[in-house]
């Protein structure tokens, strides 16, 4: 079965709910990252404390406590890197069973539909999937550079180097939270990814449904009013 025969099967209206899927996915993701300088976000919020994490790092003669949290960084990224993996051969692995799939489309639909249909939507699924897998795969990455960095930082925070090392360790550990971060919000569209399952406009209100859960959390819960108060630049 050729492309253009493949995409027939698809109403205008399917093309148009996963545009907007991908636009809002896209569009959150930029705003949690570039808020309203009057209005951060929790992920920016967090920048101010991680280089404020640095600065205080430097003056501590004992750093079991930091390469406790760094560990417990990594541990986190492995984990749903981990997840992932699992998850999209689940779903390769559904791919390739078409018994069942087709099986799994009559329960969720009255609409019928050939294989081919549903196999498309759940490689919808497992594209976002596998983005949060290399991100999170990278942010595992990054936090070990992080960690080596910090090994690195001068006890004495009067070192001439200290401040380099300081600045450099704060900018890879921002970094690494950025792509653990995406990681995440690519996990929640791809949960709302499955809506599609049931039809385009259920893929249409989990687009919205995900972006108004993302948008609360970054901008308008307790945790962000908590970290508000007194925010380290």
């Amino acid at each position: 079965m050729n492309l253009q025969s493949s995409l027939s099967h698809f109403g205008t209206v399917d093309f148009v709910a996963v545009g907007l899927f991908l636009a809002i996915w896209l569009a959150v993701g930029w705003r949690i990252e570039n808020p309203n300088p009057q209005r951060p976000s929790v992920a920016v919020l967090m920048v101010g404390f991680r280089r404020e994490w640095m600065r205080q790092f430097v003056a501590r003669d004992a750093r079991m406590f930091d390469a406790a949290i760094m560990a417990n960084l990594r541990q986190g990224t492995s984990f749903f890197a981990s997840a992932c993996m699992i998850a999209i051969g689940g779903g390769l692995a559904l791919i390739g069973n078409t018994e069942r799939l087709l099986g799994l489309a009559q329960d969720l639909t009255l609409t019928r539909a050939p294989a081919i249909v549903w196999e498309v939507k759940i490689l919808f699924v497992l594209l976002f999937l596998t983005n949060s897998f290399l991100k999170f795969v990278w942010s595992h990455r990054l936090f070990g550079y992080c960690a080596i960095i910090m090994a690195a930082v001068p006890n004495d925070a009067g070192h001439p180097d200290a401040a380099l090392r300081i600045e450099q360790a704060a900018e890879v550990n921002i970094s690494a939270a950025k792509n653990f971060n995406r990681g995440m919000r690519s996990i929640y569209f791809a949960l709302g990814a499955l809506a599609w399952l049931l039809g385009a406009w259920a893929l249409v209100g989990a687009a919205f449904l995900t972006a108004s859960v993302l948008w609360r959390r970054e901008f308008a819960s307790h945790s962000r009013q908590a970290l508000m108060r007194g925010t380290p630049m």
